[in-house]
């Protein structure tokens, strides 16, 4: 047998094991609570960020992105641990997931950047419900990319949901911020669905670096992919401030800041913070998961992000909206009754084989 033979069947067999590994319960629960913490206060935090007198959107954009080097104290740790185990071979990404996460990660720079852009024209729970239709575009480009199987309840809860998103489309003067026309409202309605269609691509991606590695994963490699990611991100957001001389105006802007100095500090270093937890988390996930339970997951949080959008910015929840919000909440309950219905039949054929392989 040679050489390369080997090197194929470690490759497949390690594809196997990192698509149909044992779901890791504790670290998926972490991973849905940063995803928590991030889903529901990154948005708050960006949009505090503009109502009182913030408009730099490549400034915000790089808060998305750029909380990456609290990374290093985990990772720091967790190489400590490496060196004094004996045992242990391999503790950084093979090169080729390098060069993926760097390629993620000038993509999420650019998706950023759509999101933030979006999010100066509309509303906290507009712009999460729309964002919410990544899962949508997750179902499609996870069916090209990753062959997700398709349910008709998966399909039910991708129409439904894109419906949800027409549907706020349809009414651009209800919730307007102040100072926003209605070509600018809806010019951030489709801005965030494309950030929502970019995301969507770039999750099902990110599910394929990981089966496609040659060495079985673990969670360290995670948050060296993780770090990798945000760090390009970041370096697309930091030249872009370059070019559109955002470092010059922030002096200006935060003397000029609606909450004071101090306060705008504080909500930039606090949002690049959370934001890092949210993807941080949709990583974990990916990798516990996959890629559409990640969708999943986020959409599952809009009504926190909702309620919360509706309290602290005294948001106006239209007819709309409660609509709109109705139909993603259908979509969920119709995936997750699809899957219940899948794993339930799965068993019952499992214990029928086993059951004729007894006889």
């Amino acid at each position: 047998m040679t050489h390369d033979d080997h090197h194929d069947k470690g490759s497949k067999s390690s594809e196997e094991s990192n698509k149909k590994k044992p779901i890791n319960w504790p670290l998926l629960l972490l991973n849905a609570a940063f995803m928590a913490i991030g889903v529901i206060g990154g948005p708050l935090l960006s949009r505090l960020y503009y109502l009182h007198g913030g408009g730099r959107k490549w400034v915000n954009t790089f808060t998305q992105s750029g909380g990456f080097p609290i990374l290093f104290g985990p990772l720091f740790f967790l190489y400590l641990r490496h060196r004094s185990n004996p045992q242990s071979t391999h503790f950084f990404m093979e090169s080729k997931l390098f060069v993926a996460s760097a390629i993620v990660g000038v993509f999420v720079g650019l998706d950023n950047f759509l999101y933030t852009l979006g999010l100066s024209y509309l509303p906290v729970s507009t712009s999460s419900i729309l964002y919410a239709t990544q899962l949508a575009f997750i179902a499609v480009f996870a069916r090209i990319i990753v062959r997700q199987k398709f349910t008709p309840f998966t399909i039910n809860s991708v129409v439904l949901m894109t419906l949800g998103s027409v549907l706020l489309g349809l009414r651009t003067s209800g919730d307007r911020p102040a100072g926003v026309t209605g070509k600018g409202y809806l010019f951030g309605f489709f801005l965030t669905l494309a950030s929502a269609g970019l995301i969507g691509l770039v999750w099902p991606c990110v599910e394929l670096c990981y089966a496609k590695a040659t060495r079985v994963l673990n969670f360290t490699v995670v948050l060296q992919f993780q770090l990798n990611v945000a760090a390009f991100a970041t370096i697309v957001s930091f030249i872009a401030m370059i070019a559109n001389k955002d470092f010059q105006a922030m002096q200006r802007e935060s003397r000029e800041y609606g909450l004071g100095q101090t306060m705008y500090v504080v909500v930039l270093v606090a949002g690049a913070v959370v934001w890092q937890f949210s993807f941080l988390g949709g990583l974990g996930v990916i990798f516990c998961v996959g890629s559409l339970f990640n969708g999943i997951l986020s959409a599952v949080l809009l009504p926190m992000t909702e309620i919360a959008a509706v309290f602290a910015y005294h948001e106006k929840f239209t007819g709309e909206k409660g609509m709109a919000l109705a139909l993603c909440l259908w979509g969920f309950t119709s995936y997750f009754y699809g899957e219940y219905q899948t794993n339930k039949k799965a068993k019952a054929l499992t214990k029928e084989q086993a059951d004729d392989q007894y006889n």
